[in-house]
């Protein structure tokens, strides 16, 4: 069996977003037992994590590091259409990934204790993010 939904974000900027409920709600209403969730972003300047989800400074210091890597307005950058920020959050989400494949077992995402799935907004201003979920199994 295979079932696809899709998930509409809306950011608020630059930052980290918690998918975890949503996608575990999905998969729970899907029926499948066991198999694999991919989820997928339909963007270029946003990517998605596992990351840890019991403390927040885990993502707030991986912002850091990232903006360390990759400085918005880097007079190296000419891809500037949309602003200083524009080609940082593209190399961002190359950097990072735009899918994740997820284990279920028992009707949900079989993840570990501390992880979490978030949408990683690499934009300044807010966006509406479109995300697929697609669900495989039996």
């Amino acid at each position: 069996m295979t079932t696809q939904h899709e998930l509409q974000v809306n950011t608020n900027g630059r930052g980290t977003y918690d998918l975890t409920s949503d996608v575990q709600d999905i998969v729970r209403a899907s029926g499948v037992n066991s198999g694999m969730c991919h989820v997928f972003v339909c963007h270029t300047s946003a990517s998605l994590i596992l990351c840890e989800n019991a403390d927040p400074s885990v993502r707030t210091d991986l912002e850091t590091f990232m903006s360390r890597q990759v400085r918005d307005g880097d007079p190296m950058f000419t891809h500037t259409a949309e602003g200083p920020d524009d080609m940082p959050a593209h190399v961002r989400s190359v950097l990072t990934q735009s899918d994740l494949n997820l284990p279920v077992r028992d009707a949900r995402c079989a993840l570990g204790t501390w992880q979490g799935i978030y949408l990683w907004e690499h934009r300044y201003a807010p966006h509406k993010r479109r995300i697929i979920v697609t669900i495989q199994g039996s």
